[in-house]
């Protein structure tokens, strides 16, 4: 497994045994260091009290006050370690989680990327040549003099192609592993050629086969339907004799077998008369370079991409088809979702202690249901869509959240608690207009704080709520 796949770097994921008794090992150092400072206190009040006893009232009141409100701390901090505790394991276990989600994400990524994977097949347009004497000038030393010499010499020069008529037909497999997508193409294409040159008759048709095949077979230059041979084993280069005003034709044809794309090279020459078919007997495809095609014709099984130039053109990009893959869109939401899930949990249970006189029974059951949900998104997310899946999970939240309170008014603070503070932060980091929803929630949140405090609207006593 690539490092790419295997999580986000410097995350804490506790399906890692090292990291998990590293963080073992961090809690215990922190709740002793607690404890021995609860300890502490309560210890020095007790010493205090003892030795204040027998004295004047004030200071035993003084120190009765300091046990009373160390009474009261005690209660409290029962509240803040339990809350303390939900915040930390769930901190670990959505940093856990987010650390799969991505895995899951970029495993999913490098499938697609291997599935279209490979060389490309690329086909280069034929050349015709042609040798020619030109004259050159020199410098040499004989006798100790600097003579200056004139000669000739041969040049290679080419000649554009008078039309092109190109067909292919492109089938896609699999390779024998199943992974990655394999061409298999038909390739056959007539060019016309005319010597438009006065005084050479000697050419050279040069079609070399296509680049990055796998297989190549039943490659065949015919010229005016007469099959050519080539003269040394590995040249592709055909010499023909045509005099001037005349023309020819040259038929090219090959089955090949290669990677998941297929392109036209016109190696920067001039085309004239020049038509291209590519026929892809699958989906989904589409067309390669900036180049649009003239015609475009789709039916069930295949679809058609022509380029036509009746007169002359010069491109820079090659034609050609390619097997188009689905974008893979809303990557790291998830992941976003899950790292910031405990600062929501921690809005929510905030906004329950002003709304509600909360239990440690109610609060570990709220926390338990809250993290619950989330590992639930978790893999619903990766079968259907992450809101939809969120709106049925928020409705199991809703119905169960109606329970922390035992009449209906309480039971109804609770929900609009859960939706300011839950639901609507959650569904914000799913949805593209994030920033607008979290907004949302952080004015309802307001809202309903100033209404139950301020303005006694909901004024619910404490008898209405279970303890």
């Amino acid at each position: 497994m690539s490092s790419s796949t295997q999580g986000v770097p410097g995350l804490p994921d506790l399906t890692h045994p090292t990291e998990l008794i590293q963080f073992g090992t961090e809690v215990l150092k922190a709740s002793l260091l607690l404890v021995f400072l609860i300890v502490a206190l309560g210890v020095a009040i007790a010493l205090m009290s003892f030795a204040f006893r027998r004295h004047q009232p004030e200071p035993v009141m003084f120190i009765g006050e300091w046990a009373v409100r160390y009474s009261q701390l005690l209660r409290g901090l029962q509240h803040l370690t339990l809350v303390l505790v939900l915040l930390v394991v769930g901190f670990f276990l959505c940093s856990t989680l987010s650390n799969r989600y991505h895995h899951w994400e970029q495993t999913k990524v490098a499938q697609v990327v291997q599935s279209v994977a490979g060389d490309k097949l690329e086909q280069i347009a034929p050349q015709v040549r042609y040798v020619t004497q030109e004259p050159t000038t020199y410098t040499t030393q004989v006798n100790g003099k600097i003579v200056k010499v004139n000669d000739t010499q041969q040049v290679n020069r080419f000649l554009p192609l008078a039309g092109s008529q190109i067909q292919v037909k492109l089938d896609q497999n699999t390779d024998v592993r199943g992974r990655s997508a394999v061409y298999r193409v038909d390739y056959g294409a007539d060019y016309k050629f005319v010597n438009r040159l006065k005084d050479i008759n000697n050419f050279f048709f040069e079609a070399p086969p296509p680049n990055g095949y796998s297989l190549l077979s039943n490659y065949k230059i015919e010229r005016d339907r007469t099959r050519l041979e080539p003269t040394n084993p590995g040249d592709y280069g055909f010499p023909f004799r045509l005099q001037p005003g005349e023309e020819t034709t040259f038929r090219v044809t090959y089955q090949a077998q290669g990677g998941p794309r297929w392109i036209y090279n016109t190696a920067d020459q001039l085309l004239s008369n020049f038509r291209l078919t590519a026929i892809a007997n699958f989906a989904p495809v589409d067309f390669a370079s900036g180049i649009v095609p003239n015609e475009i014709k789709t039916d069930r099984r295949s679809t058609q991409f022509t380029w036509i130039f009746n007169d002359n053109v010069s491109v820079k990009n090659p034609f050609g088809v390619f097997t188009n893959t689905n974008p893979i869109q809303n990557t790291g939401i998830i992941p976003r979702l899950l790292l910031l899930a405990p600062a929501i949990f921690l809005w929510w249970i905030l906004l329950l202690y002003l709304s509600l006189p909360m239990s440690l029974k109610n609060v570990a059951i709220a926390g338990s249901i809250f993290f619950a949900c989330l590992l639930t998104l978790t893999y619903l997310a990766r079968f259907m869509n992450a809101e939809l899946a969120w709106t049925m999970i928020s409705l199991v939240l809703l119905i169960l959240t109606w329970g922390l309170g035992s009449t209906r008014s309480a039971s109804l603070a609770a929900i609009i608690c859960t939706i300011a503070g839950a639901v609507l932060p959650v569904l914000g980091l799913l949805v593209p207009f994030s920033g607008l929803t979290l907004s949302g929630a952080g004015l309802l949140s307001a809202v309903w704080l100033a209404v139950r405090h301020w303005y006694g609207w909901y004024g619910l006593q404490l008898e209405d709520f279970k303890k």
